[in-house]
C-alpha cells in the first residue's frame, strides 16, 4: 500500500508506540512459550527468522489450534512442516505439554476466543521482518506452506497511520484538527477541551478503557481520541436544547466538524487496523460487549484446566448422569467452553461420527432457564438410514443432546456466555467401556448461528446482572454457590499483587502454627471488631480503634522492626482465612502488606481454600504482616464507606467506586510500609557499621534480609513447586485517586513506622 508525501509527525509517534507494543507483545508470547512449553521453544528452528517472534507466532497457533478442537495430531502435523528437523515423538510431547499449560492462565493473547486474531496478527508482524528471495509469490507459497496458513500480505494494516490520507488528512488529535478548522468553531472546540471539566471527563473515560487496552500505547490514542469527540458532542446537546436558532445552527456546525473527523480521520485508521487490534479497542468500550469482557475475565480466575482425557472424578459423574437419565453435560477445558455427552446405541454412535457440527444440522437443543432458546434439528433421527424415533421409539426415544444452562448458576451463565462469545463449543462424544471408564469417541466444533448467540449473549449478562450486578461480584456468586453442584469445572479464585502466585496442583492447605501470638491478635481483633460495630459512636469507635493501634505499636511493629536481623528466628508457613465483604480486595492488601514484610503470599485455589492467603516468612515478618493486615482491612473498608458517602459521582455504581478506591488506599498504604522498611534497613546499617556485631558476619543488614528472602522463596518452591503467574489488577470506577489521597493518613502501626515516615520525608 503507497502513500505519497512524508509521514506527520503525529503519524510517526503513533507507528513507534504501535512498534514498541507489538515487539513488548512479542516477548511476553516468546517467555509463555519458554516457561509453558519450554520442549517445544528449545525445537524452534534459527532459520525462520527472528526467533522471538517465530516463539509468539507458534505458541498462539498452538492456542488456536486447541481453540478449533483440532487434535494433538493435527496440531503435530503442521509442526512437521514448520520444524523439519525435528522427531515426530518430540513434537507429540511438546504439544500435549504446552497444551496442557495454555489455559486459562494469565495470557489473554492465548484464551479460546482470541487466539486466532492474535494468530493472524503475530503472523503478519513475524512476515513483516522476514526475508524474502525477491520473487513474492514464491516466497509468500513458501511461506503458507511451512505454516499451513495464509500469511498476511502487505495492507492497510502495515501502515494504519496513513490511512486518513484517503480522505485527503492526516492523522491528528481532536484538538490539532479544530486549530485547521474555521475560526469561531475552532476557537469553540479548543475552548471546550481546554476546560477542566471535559479534561477530567476524558481522563476517566480513557482511565476506564485503559485497563482492558494491555498496555497499547497507540490504541490508548485512539480512545482518548474518541473520548474528546464524545466529550465535544455531550457538551454540545447540552447547549443546544436550550439555545436560539442562531446557537443551534452554530453548534450543528460544530457537530458537523466533529464527525467530519470521527469519519475522516478515526474510522479509517481503526479500520486499518489488524483484527486483534480492533477487538482490543472494542471490548474496551462500554456496553454489553465490554460487560461480556468483563465477566469473563471475572470467570476465567475461578477456572481449573481439566485436561485431555476426562478424570476420575469425570467417570463418577458421567456414571451417575447415565442413571438419571441425564448423559449430556457441559463445562470449562480452559478458556473453552466443552459439552460431553455419552452415547449409548449402535444408531447413536454411528449418528454421532456423521454430525458436521454445523449449525443447520445441530444436534443440539440448547435451553436456558424454563424456554428454549434454540430448538435445533434432530442429527438422530435419520442416522444410518434407520427410521425416525417417532416410528421406532425404543431406538431413541428423545432424539437430539440437551444442554441446560440455569438462570440462577453463575457457572452455567458464564459458560453460555463463552459459548456465545466464541461461536461454538467443543462437543465430544464419549463411550462407556466394559470397565465402565469414558473413552472418547469423537471431538467437534459445534458451530452456533450467529443470532442465537446473540440471544444467549444478552439473555447471559441480563441474567449475570441479577446474580452479580457488577462484574467485580462474579467471584462472590461463584464462592456462594459452593463449587460445582453441577460437575461443571473447579473453581479458582486467584488474585495479583506483588510477587503473588497461584498454584497450578492447588492442594488443600490447612492452617499452620507460628506468627503472631494468638492472644494478641484475639484482642487487636476484638478492639477492631467493637470499632466495626454500628452500635458505637464515632467517638467510641475511635477509642478503640486508638487501643488497637497502640497494643500494635507495643507488641507487633515495634518488635519486628526492632528484631536483630542477624537472629531472625526460624521460616515458617500460615495459612490466614479471609472473610467477606469484599474478600478479593481483602487479600489482595495481605498478600502486598506480606510483600512489602519480605514474605511470600500464595493463593492455593480449589474451593476449599478460596479465602485463604498461604503466607511464607519468618516469625516476626509473619508477626508484623498480621497485625498490619487486621488493622489496615478495617481502615479500608471504613475508609471505602467514608469516600462513598462524600466523594463518588452521582449515577457510579457503589461497588466499582468502593474497589477502585480500595485499590488507590492499597498502593499507598504498602507503599508507605515499603518506604518504612527501607528506612529502618538504612538506619540499622548506619548503627552497626562502626562496628558490626560479631554475630551478623560482619555483613549489612541489606545482605541478611537477602539471605533471608532466598530461604524464604526456597520453602515457597519446596511447597509449591509449580506457580502460575497472577493475573493483573482491573477496576473500573472513579475512586482510586481519592483512595490514594485518604491512605497517606492512613494509620500504619504506630510510633516505630510513624518516626521512620517522619525521617525519610526530612532527608528529602
Amino acid at each position: 500500500m503507497s502513500y505519497w508525501g512524508p509521514a506527520s509527525p503525529t503519524e510517526r509517534l503513533f507507528r513507534k508506540i504501535r512498534r514498541e507494543w507489538l515487539e513488548a507483545r512479542v516477548q511476553d508470547l516468546a517467555k509463555a512459550l519458554e516457561i509453558d512449553g519450554a520442549q517445544l521453544s528449545r525445537l524452534l528452528p534459527a532459520d525462520f527468522g527472528d526467533q522471538h517472534r517465530l516463539a509468539a507466532a507458534t505458541v498462539a497457533r498452538v492456542a488456536a489450534d486447541r481453540a478449533r478442537a483440532r487434535s494433538v495430531a493435527e496440531t503435530v502435523h503442521w509442526l512437521e512442516r514448520l520444524l523439519p528437523g525435528a522427531h515426530p515423538h518430540d513434537l507429540t510431547d511438546a504439544v500435549r505439554e504446552l497444551r496442557s499449560r495454555l489455559a486459562p492462565g494469565d495470557e489473554p493473547a492465548l484464551w479460546s476466543w482470541n487466539a486466532e486474531v492474535w494468530e493472524q496478527m503475530l503472523l503478519w508482524w513475524w512476515r513483516r521482518n522476514q526475508a524474502g528471495t525477491g520473487d513474492m509469490d514464491r516466497d509468500f507459497a513458501e511461506w503458507g506452506s511451512r505454516w499451513s496458513a495464509e500469511v498476511p500480505g502487505n495492507g492497510p494494516v502495515d501502515t494504519p497511520e496513513r490511512a486518513p490520507r484517503h480522505h485527503g488528512r492526516e492523522l491528528l488529535t481532536l484538538a490539532e484538527f479544530f486549530a485547521h478548522e474555521p475560526e469561531p468553531v475552532g476557537l469553540l472546540a479548543r475552548a471546550v477541551l481546554d476546560a477542566p471539566e471535559t479534561a477530567a471527563t476524558v481522563q476517566d473515560a480513557v482511565l476506564l478503557r485503559e485497563e482492558h487496552l494491555q498496555a497499547a500505547g497507540h490504541l490508548v490514542w485512539l480512545a482518548k481520541q474518541e473520548a474528546c469527540a464524545e466529550a465535544l458532542e455531550a457538551w454540545r446537546r447540552a447547549h443546544q436544547a436550550g439555545g436560539s436558532d442562531a446557537t443551534r445552527a452554530f453548534l450543528a456546525e460544530l457537530s458537523e466538524a466533529v464527525k467530519r473527523y470521527t469519519t475522516g480521520v478515526l474510522h479509517p485508521v481503526t479500520g486499518a487496523l489488524s483484527a486483534c487490534e480492533r477487538a482490543l479497542l472494542s471490548d474496551s468500550r462500554h456496553g454489553p460487549r465490554r460487560s461480556a469482557a468483563d465477566y469473563l475475565d471475572a470467570f476465567l480466575d475461578f477456572l481449573d484446566w481439566q485436561g485431555e482425557a476426562p478424570d476420575d472424578a469425570e467417570v463418577v459423574e458421567a456414571a451417575d448422569l447415565v442413571e438419571q437419565g441425564r448423559p449430556t453435560w457441559h463445562g470449562m477445558d480452559g478458556s473453552l467452553p466443552v459439552w460431553s455427552h455419552i452415547v449409548t446405541s449402535p444408531q447413536e454412535r454411528a449418528a454421532a461420527k456423521a454430525y458436521s457440527g454445523e449449525p443447520s444440522t445441530s444436534v443440539l437443543r440448547v435451553r436456558t432457564g424454563a424456554e428454549p432458546v434454540q430448538e435445533s434439528s434432530d442429527l438422530f433421527a435419520d442416522a444410518g438410514g434407520g427410521a425416525s424415533p417417532a416410528q421406532e421409539p425404543e431406538w431413541y426415544p428423545e432424539p437430539g443432546i440437551d444442554v441446560r444452562y440455569a438462570a440462577d448458576n453463575a457457572f452455567d451463565l458464564c459458560a453460555l456466555l463463552a459459548v456465545a462469545r466464541l461461536g461454538y463449543a467443543r462437543l465430544q462424544f464419549f463411550t462407556v467401556g466394559a470397565d465402565g471408564g469414558l473413552q472418547r469417541l469423537r471431538t467437534v466444533l459445534a458451530r452456533v448461528r450467529e443470532e442465537d448467540a446473540l440471544a444467549w449473549r444478552r439473555w447471559a449478562l441480563a441474567s449475570l446482572a441479577e446474580l452479580a450486578p457488577d462484574p467485580d461480584d462474579l467471584a462472590d456468586a461463584l464462592a456462594r454457590q459452593d463449587g460445582d453442584s453441577d460437575g461443571d469445572g473447579d473453581d479458582r479464585l486467584d488474585d495479583d499483587g506483588p510477587e503473588a502466585g497461584r498454584t497450578s496442583e492447588e492442594p488443600v492447605v490447612s492452617p499452620a502454627a507460628g506468627g503472631l501470638p494468638a492472644a494478641l491478635l484475639g484482642k487487636v481483633r476484638a478492639l477492631l471488631r467493637q470499632a466495626e460495630n454500628s452500635g458505637v459512636t464515632e467517638e467510641e469507635a475511635r477509642v478503640f480503634l486508638d487501643k488497637a493501634t497502640e497494643l500494635m505499636a507495643k507488641y507487633g511493629i515495634e518488635q519486628a522492626m526492632l528484631d536483630d536481623v542477624s537472629e531472625p528466628g526460624r521460616p515458617v508457613d500460615k495459612v490466614v482465612d479471609v472473610h467477606p465483604p469484599y474478600v478479593k480486595e481483602a487479600r489482595r492488601l495481605l498478600s502486598w502488606i506480606a510483600h512489602e514484610m519480605r514474605c511470600h503470599a500464595i493463593y492455593p485455589g480449589g474451593k476449599d481454600n478460596r479465602h485463604r492467603v498461604h503466607l511464607f516468612g519468618f516469625d516476626a515478618d509473619l508477626h508484623a504482616t498480621e497485625v498490619l493486615f487486621t488493622s489496615l482491612r478495617f481502615q479500608m473498608l471504613s475508609g471505602a464507606d467514608t469516600a462513598d458517602a462524600l466523594h463518588r459521582p452521582e449515577g457510579e455504581d457503589v461497588r466499582a467506586y468502593k474497589r477502585s478506591w480500595m485499590l488507590g488506599f492499597m498502593r499507598e498504604v504498602t507503599a508507605r510500609i515499603g518506604a518504612a522498611q527501607r528506612a529502618a534497613r538504612a538506619a540499622a546499617d548506619e548503627q552497626q557499621a562502626d562496628p558490626l556485631p560479631a554475630d551478623s558476619g560482619g555483613r549489612s543488614v541489606a545482605l541478611v534480609l537477602a539471605d533471608r528472602s532466598a530461604v524464604v522463596e526456597a520453602q515457597v518452591s519446596a511447597r509449591y513447586p509449580k506457580l502460575a503467574k497472577a493475573r493483573p489488577t482491573k477496576f473500573k470506577g472513579t475512586g482510586y485517586w481519592q483512595g490514594v489521597a485518604d491512605g497517606k493518613h492512613a494509620e500504619i502501626g504506630g510510633p516505630a513506622f510513624a518516626e521512620q515516615e517522619e525521617n525519610a520525608q526530612l532527608t528529602h
